[in-house]
């Protein structure tokens, strides 16, 4: 997934490496050790296939503070997977578990501000718009849900 021009778009830009992919998914278990959260891969019922991640992270990002509230959620889906609803339902099962197991008074999600398919996603999840800043050279678009 992450070697797909099309999924890495509004991602970063570029495909990812092997060695870029394996250094995010140690990365991603780490959440899990030391926050309590992280990302779950996501399939397809009843095959099995693999179709993306969904969850959050503290990626200790350099932004504004006022817009950084709370754990960063983020999703990526592979082409075959894209405009079926799965990363709404995905994401909504994240947040049901986020806000079971950790409770947080809010949660932030970034959004390159090309990307209409996320910004979709984030409008069904309750998530608004909270300011746009730069992220590494390009601009960026928070999103906020919660206080």
């Amino acid at each position: 997934m992450w070697a797909d021009e099309e999924v890495t778009r509004h991602i970063g830009g570029q495909p990812r490496s092997r060695q870029d992919v394996w250094t995010t998914l140690l990365r991603a278990v780490g959440h899990w050790q030391l926050m309590g959260y992280g990302y779950w891969i996501v399939e397809r019922r009843g095959s099995g296939e693999f179709l993306g991640e969904a969850g959050f992270a503290d990626q200790k990002r350099a932004l504004p503070a006022e817009l950084v509230t709370g754990p960063e959620a983020g999703w990526a889906f592979t082409r075959a997977a894209w405009g079926q609803g799965i990363a709404t339902e995905a994401m909504r099962a994240a947040l049901h578990w986020m806000n079971a197991a950790h409770a947080p008074a809010a949660t932030h999600c970034i959004i390159d501000p090309g990307n209409i398919a996320s910004q979709k996603v984030a409008a069904k999840l309750g998530y608004m718009i909270a300011g746009e800043t730069m992220l590494r050279g390009e601009s960026v678009r928070v999103y906020r849900r919660g206080i």
